[in-house]
């Protein structure tokens, strides 16, 4: 942590915890009869209400995303490379709303939480939820903050889809919509992907069932697992090429199964440090969401049908080493969009990181962000 601010940060935040009492309808049939959602909000909100922008998070992300919760803090949210002044989403133009979904272990009402019911945690009894029910729930969230329509809703990869779903369940709610790094549905390998880290997480014997909270237990090494699998698909392979070669931890092989190489030690890094700060059943209910994401499912399979419903304009970035969501998905949907009669924006990035890329701004990836969003500045300026 810098020994003061940085100019550009929106600065010190504070998570607010609003309590929901009117019942959720799931599309699972079940329906949450009272719920938490923890929110940040960075920048002031104008008099007519009309310069909000909502950020959605990715699987692993959460509330704080800009700014710093305390002086000892030693990183920034999690996308303050984006937020905050003179950046791409400017808050001195605008008001930003971060929110942990429903489902979420960062405060909002999930696996976690105490089950009304029973007086215990939830676990495993914690519906599973989908990307149109946190949609839903961040329609009431805007309902409690007054805003009758975002002037956009933002989000990568997880996060895209959410921006995604805004323009279907809510048209004239919003008058933009970013989806970077994403996907209008995930491909069989990407399931796999996902059900093998499942897997790793259930097989885990810390797990019981998804009661291991009764048990004072923690399935570590199989969330451990799930993260580094996780993790390898969001790099790309010319990405951890540069960052770790065949480099080895010592001189000599050892010629034994510790780690010896240096992406062993990193992925083993990156999968404790998950392990100890993130809930499984939320990973586990996390994974599903991106699974069951299909917005063609509803019309005969047909994107452009499902675009048809959306009224906002968009902007659709992809990243050029994105092999979880490659740039072929994004461009699926910016056809759709297109035949659906949209108007949409669109740019393929060059960028080497993978998947992650929609996380570090490269000059034209933050070029293209903020000319877009200076346009929707301008528009609520009018």
């Amino acid at each position: 942590m810098p020994d003061s601010l940085p100019p550009d940060s929106v600065g010190l935040v504070e998570p607010q915890t609003l309590h929901f009492d009117e019942p959720l309808a799931l599309a699972s049939g079940q329906t949450l009869p009272h719920y938490d959602l923890v929110v940040e909000t960075y920048g002031t909100l104008n008099a007519d209400r009309s310069n909000a922008v909502l950020i959605c998070h990715a699987l692993s992300g959460h509330h704080h995303a800009a700014g710093y919760h305390s002086l000892d803090e030693r990183k920034p949210g999690w996308w303050d490379r984006c937020i905050g002044p003179g950046k791409p989403i400017d808050t001195n133009r605008f008001f930003v709303v971060s929110l942990n979904n429903l489902g979420g272990c960062h405060g909002s009402t999930g696996p976690t939480s105490t089950n009304p019911d029973t007086g215990h945690c939830y676990g495993p009894d914690f519906p599973v939820v989908t990307v149109k029910d946190w949609v839903n729930s961040q329609a009431h969230l805007a309902d409690r903050l007054g805003i009758k329509q975002w002037a956009a809703v933002v989000g990568g990869s997880l996060g895209g889809m959410q921006a995604l779903q805004w323009s279907l369940s809510y048209p004239d709610r919003l008058r933009h919509a970013v989806v970077i790094a994403s996907t209008p549905r995930l491909t069989a390998q990407n399931i796999a992907f996902n059900e093998v880290a499942r897997k790793a997480i259930t097989s885990d014997p810390e797990f019981f069932d998804g009661r291991y909270a009764d048990h004072n237990a923690t399935p570590r090494r199989g969330l451990m697992l799930a993260r580094m699998v996780g993790h390898i698909t969001y790099l790309s392979d010319a990405s951890m090429g540069e960052k770790f070669g065949r480099e080895l931890r010592e001189e000599a092989y050892k010629f034994g199964y510790d780690a010896e190489f240096q992406v062993e030690s990193y992925l083993r890094y990156q999968g404790e440090r998950f392990s100890e700060t993130f809930d499984a059943n939320t990973y586990l209910l996390m994974t599903r969401a991106l699974d069951y994401f299909d917005p063609a499912y509803d019309y005969d399979n047909n994107l452009a049908a499902a675009m048809s419903q959306a009224r906002c304009e968009f902007l659709v970035l992809s990243f050029s080493t994105d092999w979880r969501f490659t740039p072929a998905r994004s461009e699926e949907l910016v056809n759709a969009m297109i035949a659906a009669r949209r108007k949409v924006s669109y740019a393929e990035i060059d960028a080497p990181w993978g998947h992650d890329a929609f996380l570090i701004p490269t000059p034209r990836y933050e070029d293209i962000f903020t000319a877009y969003m200076d346009r929707v500045a301008r528009e609520v300026q009018q």
